[in-house]
């Protein structure tokens, strides 16, 4: 399904709804770029290999080419996401279930972002998504084994993933020390591939949904086929560039300095290990949170090389995670039956 720019202005004078959509939606990729793009800087800055102006930068402009490669190239985490879910065939109710569900989605990631706890705003997208889903008549029948398989896959994956490559990454270069510049680079480089694979991720699912959306305010979506316009590539990587260069220092501080502590090898091996996870399920089009795996693969790293992990802050952390699908997807459940009912 291609989308031209011309077509695109027309069908938002035509359908009110699609306006709101899209306007929600980039605000949902603006809040994503700044609560959750900083997770791929943190052991970087916490380290002291980059200043936190410079990495924020630097991580803008790799979330910018993360999420323009992958549209381009590897959209299978986008497949994954728009078809996770039958929102039915009128216009009316499609979009308003789609717009509950970002709504919820930017409610829930800048309570987190207030409270410093780095939440994902994928698997709260995906929560969303379910919920509203779930609201609509249909109920259960809505959700589509095959996508949801994908997802929890990926959820599981990427944690045993992380931690795992995070660990063994530390010990290695534990047995292999680096001269002290060579480990700057190195932190300065693998944090850059963080932040490009975090906008290869997160990307993808919001072009999905921008697709999905557009496509069902005006009754018709072919759930198989994706052809991304290059201008709505550049618009999604432009909007989560400029998230970033907003900065997420709190969660940077909670992540990179509370969470374990880092020495420069155990911060580069996290980025590594985090990165070399977050590859493989990208290219396996399994829908994962960039903000899970960089953690899993930080307390792999960081407890290998003999740091303990502070119990209030993995406790925040787990909590988050714990309630981001109950609570985000709830509260969407919520907001589109107060609208079917009103």
């Amino acid at each position: 399904m291609s989308l031209s720019m011309p077509a695109f202005f027309l069908a938002l004078s035509q359908y009110p709804a699609l306006l709101l959509f899209s306007l929600l939606l980039l605000a949902v990729i603006l809040v994503n770029g700044w609560t959750d793009a900083p997770n791929a800087i943190a052991t970087a800055v916490a380290s002291g290999a980059i200043s936190f102006r410079r990495a924020v930068a630097m991580a803008a402009l790799c979330n910018l080419a993360g999420v323009s490669c992958a549209a381009l190239w590897c959209p299978a985490v986008a497949m994954t996401v728009s078809g996770a879910a039958d929102f039915g065939r009128n216009p009316h109710v499609a979009c308003a279930a789609l717009c509950a569900a970002l709504c919820a989605v930017a409610l829930w990631a800048t309570a987190a972002w207030w409270f410093g706890i780095p939440t994902s705003e994928s698997h709260a997208l995906l929560a969303a998504l379910a919920g509203a889903a779930l609201a609509l008549p249909g109920g259960w029948s809505n959700l589509r084994a095959g996508p949801w398989g994908r997802v929890l896959l990926g959820l599981a994956l990427s944690l045993a993933l992380g931690q795992r490559l995070g660990r063994r990454c530390a010990r290695f270069l534990d047995s292999n020390p680096l001269p002290s510049a060579a480990l700057r680079a190195g932190q300065i480089g693998s944090a850059a591939a963080m932040a490009f694979l975090h906008g290869a991720q997160d990307g993808q699912k919001f072009l999905g949904v921008f697709l999905l959306g557009s496509a069902l305010s005006r009754g018709r979506w072919e759930p198989d086929v994706l052809d991304f316009p290059l201008w709505l590539i550049l618009l999604c990587a432009m909007t989560m560039a400029l998230g970033t260069l907003l900065g997420g220092r709190r969660i940077v501080e909670k992540i990179g300095r509370e969470l374990v502590p880092l020495s420069p090898a155990a911060a580069f091996a996290a980025d590594l290990g985090g990165g070399a996870a977050l590859l493989a399920c990208t290219l396996l089009g399994l829908p994962v949170s960039t903000t899970h795996t960089k953690t899993a693969a930080i307390l792999g790293a960081g407890t290998a090389l003999g740091g303990r992990a502070s119990r209030s802050a993995a406790r925040s952390i787990l909590l988050t995670w714990l309630f981001t699908f109950p609570g985000c997807g709830a509260l969407c459940f919520v907001l589109v039956r107060m609208w079917l009912l009103r």
